[in-house]
């Protein structure tokens, strides 16, 4: 075959690998562009939707990291945290634009996480170890927010100016720029998932040996998941520190954030490209609901992920694609000569 006409396959491929993941993103956000109008009569239920996006970002950076490459950051919060942080520090102390506030903030979470994965290469960290590591980070990043008060706000947290009278801090506009955001992550995650970087990204997954043996070089696709997911996290925070107009260290608190972020990403499915959607959505409208039972919500809440974890151990579409794999095989076999 000519080089033309290898050059004229590999378009048609990509394009029809485009094509094949528009249509499912497009139609996720068709369905979620339209939640403004059952909730444009309420600030506080249009923010419990802004915030449900920013976990959906949250939780596609984590998928990116973890459900890609296998590398258990305990640090999302961090990592969004410096974005966040970072932004306002730069925009409202610094004095720089809000739009090159988030980028260079974005740039450092992107370093971050991908000096965080270059240490557990470097010492052939595990799942686990790869997890206190992060996780010491992430309290040292705590730590550091209460010490330097005087640059943070300390426990009171970080009143942001920039941009107060701008469309970021309406009602509705902050909605549609965290959904295209999301929109967008799911589209990158999604190419690089069809690219041959996802491809050496599902074989060290499977199996970190094979995958080497077969000429993947581990080490460095690691730090690829490792500084795209970051890249993720801290672009999420920061705009949404932004739309927001303050934060506080319980914005990027382990609690409020890792712990959600994982049982979000395992409802729906680690590793899978929609998961961190489903995840994101559902708990968002669980937790509204349950917020009536005050502080026994948190038992309800509880019981209700134990649950759901035991008959969906891996996840809602997983398990749905496993039923209808099945059912289609059981078909198949039924059905005559």
């Amino acid at each position: 075959m000519s080089e033309r006409g290898t050059a004229g396959a590999a378009w048609t491929r990509a394009a029809r690998s485009v094509r094949t993941l528009s249509i499912p993103v497009v139609a996720v956000g068709a369905v979620l562009a339209v939640v403004p109008l059952w909730l444009d009569h309420s600030g506080v239920l249009m923010g419990v939707a802004v915030l449900g996006l920013a976990f959906a970002c949250y939780a596609i950076g984590f998928n990116v990291i973890f459900g890609s490459t296998g590398q258990l950051f305990l640090c999302v919060g961090a990592l969004a945290g410096i974005g966040g942080y970072g932004g306002a520090i730069l925009a409202d102390t610094v004095g720089l634009p809000v739009v090159v506030s988030i980028l260079l903030a974005t740039l450092v979470s992107c370093v971050t996480g991908g000096l965080l994965s270059l240490i557990a290469v470097r010492r052939s960290l595990g799942v686990i170890f790869t997890g206190i590591i992060t996780l010491i980070f992430t309290l040292t990043f705590d730590a550091l927010l209460l010490g330097l008060g005087s640059l943070t706000g300390g426990e009171n947290g970080f009143l942001i100016e920039s941009g107060a009278d701008s469309f970021i801090r309406r009602r509705i506009p902050p909605y549609y720029v965290m959904l295209v955001l999301a929109l967008v992550f799911l589209v990158v995650h999604g190419l690089l998932r069809r690219s041959h970087v996802g491809w050496a990204w599902r074989a060290l997954r499977d199996d970190e040996l094979a995958a080497e043996l077969a000429g993947v070089d581990v080490a460095r696709y690691r730090i690829y998941g490792a500084l795209v997911g970051a890249a993720m996290l801290g672009l999420a925070g920061a705009t949404y520190a932004f739309t927001e107009g303050r934060i506080s260290p319980t914005t990027f608190g382990f609690a409020q954030v890792d712990v959600v972020v994982i049982v979000m990403l395992a409802f729906g499915g680690i590793g899978t490209l929609f998961g961190p959607i489903l995840g994101a959505v559902t708990f968002t409208i669980v937790d509204e609901v349950l917020i009536e039972f005050g502080q026994l919500r948190l038992v309800v809440y509880g019981a209700l992920v134990l649950l759901l974890f035991l008959f969906l151990a891996r996840g809602v579409i997983p398990t749905a694609r496993d039923v209808v794999t099945k059912r289609r095989v059981s078909q198949a076999s039924a059905a005559p000569d």
